[in-house]
């Protein structure tokens, strides 16, 4: 049986693949994401699954059920990884998937047991996330191929040169009936476990995010020779924007994160006449999302106003929230209080995973596994043993429980 010090093993070993040793960065149809695949495909064979890779580069790996060609439990995460990262957002969650494969070797489901490791749901190379999983949930849009990563290459050439077929994308889809639905563990990346001193969580939605940039545009004039009065300084502008943005954040259940400000002219002796800022707005619901950008709009156009600025807005990103199915939820609460956890702690993530995207295909549920400090994204990324067992048996009872649950049902 595969124990948790292997699975700790299994994501060090992993680490191996990586673009910029000795930091962490394996991104989307790279040599890195190559090796990692082949690895996580050998992984998957010895636990007794067939595995290949499919058409948008995601590693896959399945066990028949009872009977052959019955719908699938998906049970995985990602393999690719943010620059400089930890040792385990992504790669616990698939590392544990083929864990618990090899664990069922000998069960007879009534699905097919399918273990997946997506491909690129950071978005790091391109700029756009959850690119495996889009594929897989079938929404894949052609005005994509023209993302370019840094380098200038295209994502259509970056396929080409990983000897996939940009045309034979849409074959990585799956449809509703080909699944049952579908169970990710991942750490936490947050540090509400931990504060509550509890190895694992489940998760009850994945955030609604939207994403905007904010441009202020003012006067540039000469920092000496300009009285108060007749500046229009795009930099205040919006830097009391974002105090307010924070200030509004903190006092309410959504999250927002300015992450980037560009300033122009960017001379010394010169007021500013431009400032870019991002926004990362998050919230455990659409509704509460869209409610405080309402407001918060109207508050930097009315500070704007007050300055002499124009505010220009554009939306980079959204997505909606994904809520995890309420069955699959109790499949999940079931597996955390088979390890002595009589009270699992539910909670929504921050963060974004790739059950947003297969959530559109298929019922989602989510384990949460706690990390030291919360700390994710970041070289100081940690786990303890002792959380990794209780999350392998704990996601062992969750996929029984699952079959539990469709074994009644047929």
């Amino acid at each position: 049986m595969t124990t948790a010090r292997a699975v700790l093993d299994r994501c060090a070993e992993l680490d191996r693949f990586t673009a910029d040793a000795p930091r962490l960065e394996r991104v989307y149809l790279s040599r890195e994401h190559a090796g990692a695949n082949a690895v996580a495909g050998r992984w998957m064979e010895e636990a007794g699954l067939r595995s290949w890779q499919d058409a948008a580069g995601n590693q896959c790996g399945r066990r028949e059920g009872a009977t052959p060609g019955l719908p699938a439990l998906l049970v995985g995460s990602h393999l690719d990884t943010v620059p400089d990262a930890g040792s385990y957002d992504g790669m616990l969650g698939v590392v544990m998937a083929i864990a618990v494969a090899e664990r069922l070797r000998d069960h007879a489901l009534p699905f097919a047991l399918e273990v997946i490791g997506f491909s690129d749901e950071e978005g790091t190379r391109f700029g756009k996330a959850l690119l495996g999983s889009q594929a897989l949930a079938g929404v894949w849009e052609e005005d994509w191929w023209d993302l370019r990563d840094r380098d200038g290459l295209t994502l259509h050439q970056a396929f080409l040169d990983f000897d996939l077929d940009p045309r034979r994308v849409g074959d990585a889809a799956r449809r509703p009936d080909e699944l049952v639905g579908y169970l990710e563990a991942h750490i936490e990346q947050g540090p509400y476990l931990e504060a509550a001193d509890r190895s694992l969580g489940y998760v009850t939605t994945i955030a609604g995010a939207r994403r905007f940039r904010l441009s202020f545009i003012g006067e540039a004039r000469h920092a000496g020779g300009t009285p108060y009065p007749r500046r229009r300084d795009a930099l205040v502008g919006a830097s009391e924007a974002i105090t307010l943005i924070e200030r509004r954040a903190r006092d309410s259940d959504c999250i927002a994160t300015v992450g980037r400000i560009e300033v122009q002219p960017g001379a010394i002796n010169v007021i500013p006449g431009r400032a870019d800022i991002s926004l990362d707005l998050r919230a455990a619901t659409d509704g509460e999302r869209d409610a405080m950008w309402a407001s918060l709009l109207a508050e930097i156009e009315a500070q704007c106003g007050a300055r002499g600025l124009r505010l220009d807005v554009r939306e980079t990103h959204r997505a909606p929230a994904m809520p995890c199915a309420p069955w699959l939820q109790e499949a999940v609460v079931a597996g955390i209080r088979s390890t002595g956890d009589d009270d699992p702690i539910g909670l929504w993530s921050r963060a974004g995973h790739d059950a947003m995207a297969v959530g559109l295909t298929t019922d989602v549920g989510m384990l949460f596994v706690r990390c030291h400090d919360g700390i994710s994204h970041h070289p100081e990324e940690d786990v303890r043993e002792y959380d990794v067992a209780a999350g392998l048996d704990a996601l062992e009872a969750a996929v029984l429980g699952v079959a539990a649950q469709v074994g009644a049902r047929t």
